[in-house]
């Protein structure tokens, strides 16, 4: 898990032992040495973790992350401090941090810690993109392409093609598709299935060298990249 980070900490050798620690680890370390230089930097920057000392010059720690908190930043942030009683790490909390750690520290408890707090982060977020080989679907944006050109697709069948994405590489029967893109808990005989998958064969599959969407013989579609 590759991630990218921000150490605010004035300590010259504790920033470079964390900053060489983190790189070994195969990360992206970005540093700053007072809470001025940092601010700018969480503001201009995506970081997927922040590590922040409590106590700086220029503009403290908590205050650092209160700003942060109150324009919408949500990286997660581990402080690091000396101060390590209860009513400390509360007010950690309190200002928007998300773990706390207590000086001095090892260098493999901090890199647990964060990668925790990533991996929280990650899994908390909605999905928003799909893609399966070439093909990507936005949700928020409701568009599709595939190899980077812009495919229409009216609202049934961009829920269809939807789910057949969030079931690639499964088959994925009739029953399935009337139930969870139609909301039909019965078969109604009709040839509707048939139809969208056409459409979407059409739209995904003619104007490109490798087809996506599978027919399962006696069982229903797949959609995956084929073998």
């Amino acid at each position: 898990m590759l991630m990218k980070v921000l150490v605010i900490e004035d300590d010259q050798q504790a920033a470079s032992y964390l900053a060489k620690g983190l790189k070994e680890a195969g990360h992206v370390v970005d540093t700053a040495n007072d809470g001025k230089d940092g601010l700018f930097l969480a503001g201009a920057e995506h970081y997927d973790v922040m590590v922040v000392d409590r106590m700086l010059p220029g503009r403290d720690g908590l205050s650092l992350v209160e700003i942060l908190r109150a324009t919408g930043n949500d990286t997660p942030v581990l402080f690091l401090s000396a101060l390590g009683s209860v009513d400390d790490r509360v007010k950690g909390l309190k200002a928007g941090g998300d773990d706390y750690l207590t000086k001095p520290f090892a260098f493999s408890e901090l890199l647990a810690r964060i990668e925790v707090l990533v991996r929280r982060r990650t899994a908390a977020q909605p999905q928003t993109k799909l893609s399966v080989g070439d093909l990507e679907l936005d949700l928020l944006s409701r568009t599709v392409k595939r190899a980077g050109k812009a495919i229409d697709l009216l609202p049934r069948e961009f829920a269809l093609l939807e789910y057949l994405m969030r079931n690639a590489g499964s088959v994925v029967t009739r029953t399935m598709m009337l139930e969870n893109v139609w909301d039909y808990h019965f078969d109604p005989q009709t040839n509707v299935i048939d139809v969208h998958i056409a459409r979407l064969r059409q739209k995904i599959d003619k104007d490109f060298p490798t087809p996506l969407i599978h027919t399962v013989r006696g069982a229903g579609y797949s959609l995956r990249v084929a073998e």
